[in-house]
């Protein structure tokens, strides 16, 4: 069941749903809506209430919230997982680095929604003693809770490039036995609503060291930082052409990428593909 196999399912595989950081299981209310009727079951892990916790204790979480999921409904079978921005990097450290050599979990597809699989541009420009408060303020209310301390957040501590998580995630590599399927959005016509905050553009790192804006992202996370290797990204664009625009621009920024109609077609086209 790798990469590059042609195993067929006969029934719908169960589907765990994983947000991400600042987040809440509501998040997935109006794909649960296409689940059901597709007759796809699904679990929700809400590790919302877990405020404190770094990604290795909420990936143990996950971990035992598919075990207890599994001894409930008696099933024992692959699963699809389906998570959203840092709730991917949850998810990969149990598959990569708790689970990589054991692999217990059985997983059939991995479906990441704007994951900084690389690390955050973002976690770090936090920290940025001339560029960190202003950025900060701009998404309070958005993005950020009022009063957010970043050095005060283990999560965002963690998905900072060079943390000790990501570079156990870089070690560990993906599985040969999942797929990875990485939806991400862009603002090639560079519209300024696309993401407000930052006048469309996504703050990345540049190769120079240096902070760099671009419309090859969702507002909070770059393209470059959802890439794996081998693994191609399908990018959901805002068209530029649209003139119509069937979507507000605001549907195609990172937070809302869950609700994004385009991005949830996406999704149920890699669950019901009767191979991998």
């Amino acid at each position: 069941m790798g990469v590059n196999g042609s195993v067929m399912f006969r029934e719908p595989l169960p589907v765990m749903l994983v947000h991400g950081w600042n987040s809440h299981p509501g998040i997935w209310n109006r794909l649960v809506l296409h689940l059901s009727g597709a007759s796809i079951p699904y679990w929700k892990f809400d590790h919302s209430g877990m405020t404190g916790s770094d990604i290795a204790e909420l990936a143990i979480a996950l971990d035992n919230s598919i075990t207890d999921m599994r001894n409930d409904s008696g099933y024992t079978g692959p699963i699809d997982i389906v998570s959203h921005s840092v709730g991917t990097c949850i998810t990969r450290y149990l598959l990569e680095v708790v689970d990589g050599t054991a692999q217990d979990q059985k997983v059939r597809r991995l479906i990441g929604l704007g994951p900084p699989n690389n690390g955050s541009a973002l976690a770090e420009l936090f920290h940025d003693p001339l560029k960190g408060g202003e950025v900060i303020n701009r998404l309070t209310g958005v993005f950020l809770k009022p009063g957010f301390d970043p050095s005060a957040d283990a999560i965002v501590q963690d998905v900072r490039p060079g943390s000790p998580v990501m570079l156990a995630l870089r070690s560990a590599g993906i599985r040969p036995d999942i797929t990875y399927r990485i939806i991400v959005t862009g603002n090639p016509g560079g519209r300024s609503d696309f993401f407000p905050q930052f006048g469309g553009k996504t703050w990345e790192i540049a190769t120079d060291g240096g902070w760099q804006q671009t419309y090859e992202g969702d507002g909070i996370v770059p393209h470059r930082e959802s890439r794996l290797p081998g693994i191609s990204l399908d990018i959901v664009s805002l068209d530029p052409d649209d003139a119509a625009l069937s979507l507000p621009p605001g549907q195609y920024g990172h937070i809302n990428l869950p609700k994004n109609p385009v991005v949830i077609e996406r999704i149920m086209r890699y669950l019901t593909q009767t191979t991998s």
